[in-house]
């Protein structure tokens, strides 16, 4: 089982000042799902390299079990260092596709053409797309065979509005998720909580709300893999 994880190289939050990335719960719980059912990860970004990690994901109250093994993991670091060039990868290679989110998506893969490329790909291949968080937002550009949005009448979710008010930067991203998701024809559900896991599974296509979302999505992506 071969599976690509894509992550941002997008390290700026806006015009803030402040450094964004991706974040930490949201790669490093399903690396450690896919790993531990023995799969082989490849991690590719935009730029190839080191990926920048969102530094509010590090924080002490932001650590969860995944995180702090992953710290602790040299392999797993280095392998995160050397993530190949977005552009060098290819769908035939792999069994399933994964986004981890954090705020740097928004900003350099929503309209990204190899992550389209991908996106497309994989499922006229029959293999399946997940993205948690942020992440959904890949989903926006990619076409369904007839030209239509992919998400239009699919069941996705993603980062909420009320989250990212919470959060404090609906000003600052380039497009709230929930709002552009829903304006392609998405049928978007959340949680009645925010920030509590809540993941979906349309077909070929899974997607989670949140950080807390992180690894139940990648365990249904393992189910869309083998079933």
């Amino acid at each position: 089982m071969k599976i690509l994880m894509v992550l941002t190289s997008h390290d700026r939050l806006g015009d803030t000042g402040h450094a964004t990335g991706f974040w930490l719960e949201e790669f490093a719980a399903p690396y450690y799902v896919f790993k531990d059912a023995g799969a082989e990860i490849t991690l590719a970004s935009p730029r190839g390299g080191q990926p920048p990690v969102d530094p509010n994901s590090q924080a002490e109250e932001a650590l969860t079990e995944e995180t702090r093994r992953f710290e602790a993991d040299d392999e797993a670091r280095a392998h995160l260092a050397g993530t190949l060039p977005l552009g060098d990868v290819e769908v035939g290679d792999f069994d399933a596709l994964f986004f981890p989110g954090g705020h740097g998506p928004l900003w350099d893969l929503t309209e990204n053409g190899d992550v389209k490329r991908l996106i497309e790909g994989f499922l006229a291949a029959q293999r399946p797309v997940g993205a948690v968080c942020h992440a959904p937002t890949v989903l926006l550009q990619a076409r369904t065979p007839d030209g239509a949005p992919l998400v239009k009448g699919r069941r996705v979710t993603g980062f909420a509005n009320s989250e990212e008010d919470a959060v404090g930067l609906a000003a600052v991203v380039p497009h709230l998720l929930e709002d552009a998701l829903k304006a392609q024809g998405a049928d978007y559900q959340r949680s009645r909580d925010d920030f509590a896991p809540y993941q979906l599974r349309d077909g070929l296509l899974v997607t989670g709300q949140n950080p807390a979302s992180s690894a139940p999505t990648a365990e249904l992506l393992m189910e869309a893999i083998t079933s």
